[in-house]
């Protein structure tokens, strides 16, 4: 049926509203990428199965509930029974006969599939009461985890597109601009410009036609923010757009998705098609003069195309380079128009802050920095994850609040924010307000909102190595600072992990990060050396004992190490000499075993195997 007014959208949002209130109890599974994965469609099938066949009241196979990622992607499969909110972990499909029989048909609780605290060790009964979720603060997030992704009508009984229908029936696009600006929204995806500032530009701009872009292509190594939000609530990604839209008058918008997410296309396209089934979508929406369509362009993989202009050039069809920034796309972008490119996560924010006003969201985070920030927080720490908290929440609170603390309880050595450009930050900077200022302050960035801990077993210099091997690959190669400047500073940070380079070496690098900064194109090439630059700044002596005493202190570098056996440890179990590929491992039966230095690849296969940790690393 075809939604012609504010007011019929408001009776259809009643007449939802009371039809997902109707099952107060629900069986909600999460069925985003990383519990798929891991079986969650069985499981969802397996509920069906068992409400069908023992006919609870009040249950139904309409009861369950398939939603977008929980976040806590560590414990999935993830299954939660409302209305109490009684939260199990690591559920698989022959648990699901269990549940339904002792937690629905009755009110015993299965301790088994508890979360555990990792701090405490007790057993946590409902997911309210989880500190992984206690401290977080959600906005973009506040719809996964209880609507189904794939369902317009879940969306628009929890108040969606609600914000569209009061801009176009109560609000001139310049309010709009001036509630977007007032609210002090900036960009989630990289630098933080002001959304307002970048619309109002757009809407200024002399021009027939505009467009608005949402950007999608989330390419950092551990980040799976937009994925989730596309993935577990596409209507607000589409309704943020259809704001901006009307804001800036464009007709036309697009949504650049990366080829690895093919779970955010079939539900970001099945979204699409519900909204032009319901009249959302298309010519006159609402009974409006406006109208707005959306189409979905597939990423080819490049992580350059994150870029804006780059962007912009892949989906008008050409070879993704970006082109020099006194060219605003703002002005001229998508086929030389004025366009309006911002991300997921800022689009998701959009239609809230319609509703509840810029002073309600300003009163979130902190001055220059309102609302909230979403974060992947992955790497050394006990509860790893999808994670929303306020503006200028700490590092500490996050790592260890959040987090749960490091895995395995080893010391913390540093984290790194904003992807592979971005800083790592050691422990002195754990009580660090997290949000764009103070990271950019301190030599990091916020960038998409990748967040990776690591511990006194990683190595700084193999940290810079790593992302700038990565940079390198995912150059476009059309300015020479980047693509020469990045490949060097790769080149010598191998250098000293080989233990081959000099002190001079190292203020080399210094030197060339400063001229790449510089003299690149665009941000890739302009944030690029961050990794290497922060790890120098901040670690130092790390690289200082690799090049004068030829050791990696955190014994990664390989050519720097030496793997040897313990006598006194050695149990002689031969489990390492099964594990070693190389055959570079001797020895007999219940007798200490002998490693072959000529034969060894450092691989790390023995030392994982070996359990009385007889195999030393220096």
């Amino acid at each position: 049926m075809a939604i012609t007014s504010s007011k019929q959208l408001m009776e259809m949002h009643k007449e939802c509203k009371t039809n997902f209130e109707k099952y107060p109890k629900k069986v909600i599974v999460c069925c985003g990428t990383g519990c798929i994965a891991n079986g969650a469609r069985k499981i969802v099938e397996a509920f069906q199965a068992a409400l069908a066949e023992r006919k609870i009241k009040d249950f139904t196979i309409e009861a369950v509930k398939e939603t977008g990622c929980h976040g806590f992607c560590e414990q999935g499969p993830l299954v939660v029974i409302e209305p109490h909110g009684t939260f199990y972990t690591h559920v698989k499909p022959k648990d699901v006969a269990s549940i339904v029989d002792k937690s629905i048909a009755g009110t015993e609780v299965i301790e088994p599939l508890l979360y555990t605290n990792p701090v405490t060790g007790d057993k946590v009964e409902r997911y309210q009461d989880v500190s992984f979720f206690t401290h977080q603060h959600r906005i973009a997030l506040r719809n996964l985890g209880k609507i189904a992704a794939h369902d317009i009508r879940d969306y628009i009984a929890v108040g969606g597109y609600q914000g569209l229908a009061k801009v176009l029936t109560s609000m001139t696009p310049d309010r709009i601009i001036d509630l977007i600006a007032e609210s002090g929204l900036r960009g989630r995806g990289g630098g933080g410009f002001p959304a307002g500032k970048k619309w109002r530009t757009c809407r200024n701009v002399e021009s027939d036609v505009r467009y608005v872009i949402c950007n999608g292509d989330e390419g950092d190594p551990g980040a799976f923010m937009d994925r989730s939000i596309m993935e577990g609530d596409p209507h607000s990604v589409l309704e943020g757009m259809m704001i901006a839209a009307f804001a800036v008058g464009a007709k036309n918008g697009y949504i650049y998705v990366r080829e690895e997410y093919p779970l955010a296309v079939i539900h970001l396209q099945k979204a699409i098609e519900d909204c032009e089934k319901h009249g959302l979508l298309g010519d006159n929406i609402l009974g409006t003069d406006f109208s707005f369509r959306i189409r979905i362009n597939r990423g080819a993989g490049a992580f350059v195309c994150g870029e804006s202009s780059a962007l912009m050039r892949s989906v008008a069809g050409e070879v993704g380079e970006p082109r020099a920034k006194y060219i605003h796309s703002v002005v001229k972008g998508l086929y030389d128009k004025p366009t309006v490119l911002n991300n997921v996560e800022t689009y998701a924010n959009v239609p809230i802050i319609v509703m509840n006003g810029a002073e309600w969201f300003k009163s979130i985070g902190v001055k220059n920095n309102s609302g909230t920030k979403v974060f992947s927080l992955v790497g050394k720490v006990r509860n790893t994850g999808l994670i929303e908290v306020a503006m200028g929440t700490t590092l500490r609170e996050i790592i260890y609040d959040i987090g749960g603390g490091m895995l395995d309880g080893r010391p913390f050595k540093a984290v790194q924010t904003g992807g592979p450009s971005g800083g790592c930050l050691p422990a002195s900077q754990l009580d660090l307000p997290v949000d764009f200022d103070s990271l950019t302050a301190v030599g990091s960035m916020m960038g998409s909102g990748g967040m990776i801990v690591m511990d006194d077993k990683t190595c700084m210099v193999d940290v810079a190595r790593y992302f700038l091997n990565f940079l390198v690959s995912e150059s476009c190669g059309k300015c020479v600072p980047c693509r020469e400047g990045l490949y060097q500073l790769h080149e010598l940070t191998v250098k000293v992990c080989n233990g081959e380079a000099t002190e001079a070496d190292l203020e080399k690098m210094e030197k060339l990060s400063d001229i790449v900064i510089t003299a690149s194109l665009c941000g890739l090439g302009k944030s690029g050396p961050n990794p290497l630059m922060s790890t120098i700044k901040y670690f130092r002596d790390e690289y200082l004992t690799h090049i004068r005493e030829k050791r990696c202190p955190a014994a990664v570098c390989k050519k720097l190490i030496t793997y040897t056996v313990i006598e006194e440890k050695c149990t002689g179990c031969m489990a390492c000499i099964t594990a070693c590929a190389y055959n570079a491992i001797t020895g007999e039966r219940k007798k200490p075993h002998y490693i072959s230095q000529e034969k060894c690849e450092k691989c790390g296969a023995c030392v994982a195997v070996c359990k009385p940790d007889a195999i030393l690393v220096e």
